[in-house]
C-alpha cells in the first residue's frame, strides 16, 4: 500500500457540526477515554479543531520590561493572535493518521496538500492550514456516517519546520461530536523540544466508537508518530505550496 493510496480527489461540500453543544468533557490522564457511540454521536460529521495562543510575556523584552512599570500585568499575561516580529514564529499543523476496515492507509495533513475527502475514503477532510495561530485554527471533518469503513485514526499536531515550541502555544485540540458536550485535549505538558504530539486516537472496536486520549510528544515528524503508533507507511520530505 502507498503512502497516500485511498486519498480521492477532494469535492466541497457544506459541513454540518451537529447541534451546539453544551458544557464539555476534559480527557485527561485520569479520564482519557469517551464513547462516541454511547452518548449518541457516532454519527454525522464529527469536527476536529486546533487552537492555540502565545503570549507575549514569554518572549517580548519589551513585555517584560514594562512589568517593572505595570507589575499587575504579570498577573494577567497579555494574550495575542498571529504573530509579529517579536514572537517565536510557530506554525502548528493538525493532521490525521488513517487505517480503513479494508486496510487502506494514508494520512491527512496540510504538508503536500493530501487535504482528504470528506465523502469518499477516507472520509476525512481538513479545511484549511492556519499558520498564524487565529481565533478559528485549523479544522477537519470526519464522516462518521461511515464509521464502518473507519478502523482507527491518530489525530495528530506538529510543528513545521520552525522553533519547537509546545510549551508557549498553550494547544487546544476539541471534537464537536454531532450530539452532546464537546471533547476537549490540551496540550498543557511540558515538552519545549518536541515536534510532534500524537493527541487523540478514534477507534471502532466492534462497532463501539471510542475516543481516547494520547497526547504522546516526540522529537521527531509523521515517521517517528508511526513508528510509535505501527502504522507502516514510508515517508518522504514533504513541503507546503506556496499559496498555503
Amino acid at each position: 500500500m502507498g503512502f497516500f493510496d485511498g486519498l480521492m480527489g477532494a469535492r466541497l461540500s457544506d459541513f454540518d457540526s451537529g447541534e451546539a453543544a453544551t458544557g464539555s468533557i476534559q480527557l485527561t490522564r485520569r479520564h482519557q477515554t469517551v464513547s462516541l457511540t454511547k452518548q449518541g454521536a457516532a454519527t454525522g460529521n464529527l469536527r476536529v479543531n486546533l487552537t492555540w495562543r502565545m503570549r507575549t510575556s514569554d518572549f517580548d523584552p519589551v513585555a517584560r520590561g514594562s512589568l517593572f512599570r505595570h507589575p499587575f500585568r504579570a498577573l494577567k499575561p497579555q494574550e495575542v493572535l498571529g504573530h509579529g516580529q517579536s514572537m517565536v514564529n510557530v506554525d502548528l499543523d493538525l493532521g490525521c493518521l488513517y487505517e480503513l476496515t479494508d486496510g487502506t492507509k494514508g494520512v491527512v495533513q496540510p504538508l503536500g496538500n493530501y487535504l482528504g475527502d470528506v465523502n469518499a475514503p477516507p472520509y476525512i477532510k481538513l479545511s484549511g492550514d492556519d499558520r498564524f495561530g487565529s481565533a478559528s485554527g485549523e479544522t477537519m471533518y470526519v464522516n462518521l456516517d461511515h464509521r464502518d469503513a473507519i478502523k482507527r485514526l491518530l489525530v495528530f499536531v506538529y510543528i513545521y519546520d520552525q522553533t519547537p515550541a509546545f510549551d508557549r502555544t498553550h494547544a487546544i485540540v476539541t471534537l464537536y461530536p454531532s450530539n452532546g458536550p464537546r471533547i476537549e485535549i490540551g496540550l498543557d505538558e511540558r515538552h519545549p523540544q518536541a515536534r510532534s504530539c500524537a493527541v487523540v486516537m478514534i477507534e471502532n472496536v466492534k462497532g463501539e466508537l471510542t475516543v481516547r486520549r494520547e497526547v504522546k510528544f516526540v522529537y521527531g515528524f509523521q515517521g517517528e508518530l508511526d513508528r510509535l503508533y505501527g502504522w507502516g507507511l514510508q515517508w518522504g520530505r514533504g513541503y507546503k505550496t506556496a499559496d498555503r
